[in-house]
């Protein structure tokens, strides 16, 4: 590597299937439209669903792995001083660290942007581990290093105000610290993609409605709540119910699928690389999560027109559905009520979104409130 110096470096743990990966593309393709100097770190380049989003990535694009462990962290170091970024812009656990420490330890003239698009205090859901108690243990340990490591940061990014309160109360930083600046996601890409022909027989005129939900299939998504709630609404109307995504939940979803004994009516389809298209042909869409930060796939839906119903997790669809004004908000974990809620969207009790709302996710604020925080002048 030459003395490049990038005006912003992003550093990710890989482009697997994810809000976080589509978002940083988001913000990448529009950096570059502007005439801006753009690099990718990557902890991870090569293997299954590490590179899913990397067709997206414009050409003058420079993607650099660095690996993870110690080894990351000294290529990390010295990328910094071959090619003095002058913002390097970071996203989650440990990614955040990992910035921080490698910018102290050159005492780089970088500015270290840190973002944070979770809920700190709800860790124990994030990720899985083959027994429960490694949960227990490695969620603190998350919320400590923020609370040593984030001190240190040259701004902190969090990506909904309720997250950002969270925030504040598990590490004890100060919320004048604190840049609240939604995700990227209403983009001219999303609205194109939407019109796109859907090749799928449950989408064909005068089929059964279609619920969709999208996400990894992962238990913080709480699909199997999900799964129960449509084989009641099943009981009583055709439907059927269609989730996107890849992960670790799938055989024990796939499992309960059996068991409930709707396998007719719903399908796993995995990976799409267009959602869009579906989430316009459905009749609603339905976040099951136990907890979210800014879940994407709402905005992208009141975006589409296409109702949406999410359970009341912390933090962020409250915040994106102005308090229920825009979609219904059922408890976390209650499938009775998500039952009940698809029933009620069904039925034709539709919510209409204001279109000013909407605008503030749309990619050209966003990428507005970046500029500044970066203090980059496009060229």
């Amino acid at each position: 590597m030459s003395n490049y110096n990038p005006d912003i470096a992003f550093f990710i743990h890989s482009l697997d299937s994810g809000g976080v990966e589509r978002n940083t593309i988001n913000l990448i393709q529009y950096f570059v439209k502007m005439g801006l100097k753009v690099d990718l770190l990557l902890r991870i380049v090569q293997g299954e669903g590490a590179g899913v989003y990397l067709s997206q990535l414009p050409p003058q694009v420079r993607i650099i792995e660095l690996g993870s462990g110690f080894k990351g962290l000294f290529k990390l170091i010295n990328y910094l001083k071959q090619e003095e970024p002058l913002n390097l812009f970071a996203a989650m656990y440990p990614i955040n660290e990992m910035a921080i420490l490698a910018k102290y330890l050159t005492k780089s003239s970088t500015r270290i942007v840190i973002s944070v698009h979770g809920v700190l205090s709800c860790q124990e859901y994030v990720v899985q581990f083959p027994w429960p108690v490694l949960s227990k243990i490695h969620a603190p340990w998350v919320r400590l290093l923020a609370r040593w490591f984030y001190p240190w940061a040259d701004d902190i990014v969090i990506v909904s105000q309720a997250a950002a309160k969270d925030f504040v109360q598990v590490t004890g930083i100060p919320l004048s610290r604190i840049q609240v600046i939604y995700n990227p996601v209403i983009t001219p890409a999303l609205l194109e993609k939407s019109k796109h022909p859907l090749d799928h027989p449950w989408f064909q005129q005068g089929k059964p409605p279609v619920i969709l939900a999208v996400g990894r299939l992962h238990q913080i998504k709480d699909f199997s709540n999900l799964i129960r709630a449509f084989a009641m609404v099943r009981q009583v109307q055709l439907a059927r119910l269609m989730i996107l995504g890849t992960g670790t939940e799938e055989k024990r979803l796939q499992s309960l699928i059996y068991e409930l004994g709707v396998e007719q009516d719903v399908v796993l389809q995995g990976f799409v690389d267009n959602p869009y298209a579906y989430i316009i042909a459905s009749s609603v869409v339905v976040l099951s999560s136990l907890t979210e930060a800014l879940p994407t796939v709402l905005i992208e839906a009141m975006a589409l027109g296409t109702p949406v119903i999410s359970t009341d997790c912390p933090s962020g669809p409250r915040e994106i559905l102005a308090d229920g004004k825009y979609g219904e908000l059922v408890p976390v974990g209650d499938s009775q009520a998500i039952a009940e809620a698809i029933k009620l969207v069904l039925a034709g009790n539709i919510k209409s979104v204001d279109a000013a709302w909407i605008e503030q996710f749309s990619i050209a604020k966003v990428t507005q409130k970046y500029l500044d925080l970066f203090s980059l002048i496009p060229n």
